[in-house]
């Protein structure tokens, strides 16, 4: 089960609850606000809490004390010109909070972003729940010989290594679960199984556990460093696994601080930033001279993907 029962009734009695408040708000985010957004086959993404709107981020830029001093548009314009000219400040005094249930290698490679405030769940303290990632057949794909941290996205196992591959992931997760219940002498609702013994600690036990398991996190992060993050796990070179998470929460800000998502996509999902040798190519190609590798400043690397860019 993606989101239990009683925490389901929890966010139906969060969601009747109707607060005034003088603080910004955003009325699309507002709709969704708690909501469970699925992931994966257990995973989820739901906004806790926030701060702040697109207003918020104008108004620091400005200084100002409310919203309206401005013509929509003028704000609209002056959030893409932080966003084009990298001014961060005004995008740091908004904040989001989000719960997440995801699979332990994907906390692991999640946790390198470094700028939000995590509460990860305490296999010290609660049993683990009976539940792993199994990818879908379509996702198991073969090492990239390109992307040396990666998979190739273009090379699917064939049907016979797709299914044993299966059949070991849910064996040894199912294995490693069982085992570990009969190392902790409990069954997984917390049930003790054998009076006469102690059970080891939980704390140990874990350690038997594989990184297919899910953990769940409350993390914070303010608007800039999101942005950040979303520029690096929604691209489409990113792992499969962290990518969806991250289109979510993209399509969550979106509704959160709009104009922000709109300067967001203009500037860094669908534009690009030159290097200075770069930007002495294009002004060659511009006026009509030939280009080559050798002698550019790039590497063969560089000087490939720029011209893929360029589509030349």
């Amino acid at each position: 089960m993606v989101i239990k029962k009683e925490q389901l009734a929890e966010i139906s009695e969060l969601r009747a609850q109707s607060n005034q408040t003088l603080r910004p708000v955003s009325h699309e985010l507002e709709k969704v606000i708690y909501q469970p957004f699925t992931v994966l086959d257990h995973g989820f993404v739901r906004v806790i809490d926030y701060m702040g709107n697109d207003d918020s981020v104008v108004q620091a830029a400005r200084v100002s004390y409310g919203s309206g001093t401005k013509k929509v548009n003028a704000d609209k314009a002056l959030i893409n010109y932080l966003m084009a000219h990298r001014h961060t400040t005004p995008f740091e005094m908004c904040e989001i909070k989000f719960h997440i249930k995801l699979p332990i290698f994907v906390a692991r490679q999640w946790i390198r972003h470094r700028t939000a405030s995590v509460n990860e769940y305490s296999a010290r303290y609660s049993i683990v729940e009976d539940e792993f990632y199994i990818p879908q057949a379509q996702h198991l794909s073969a090492q990239s010989t390109v992307n040396h941290q990666g998979r190739d996205e273009n090379k699917v196992l064939n049907a016979d290594e797709q299914k044993h591959v299966l059949k070991l992931l849910k064996e040894d997760s199912s294995k490693a679960y069982n085992d570990y219940l009969e190392m902790i002498n409990q069954d997984s609702s917390g049930n003790i199984v054998d009076e006469s013994k102690e059970g080891l600690a939980r704390e140990l036990a874990r350690m038997n556990l594989p990184l297919n398991c899910y953990t769940q996190w409350y993390w914070k992060i303010d608007l800039h460093n999101l942005l950040h993050f979303l520029n690096l796990r929604a691209d489409k070179h990113a792992q499969y696994e962290i990518r969806v998470y991250a289109q979510i929460m993209l399509d969550l800000v979106k509704k959160w601080v709009p104009n922000c998502y709109d300067a967001f996509v203009k500037n860094n999902q669908t534009g690009k930033n030159f290097s200075g040798p770069a930007l002495l190519i294009i002004k060659k190609l511009l006026r009509g001279e030939k280009v080559s590798q050798e002698g550019s400043g790039l590497s063969a690397r560089e000087f490939s993907e720029l011209m893929t860019i360029l589509d030349l």
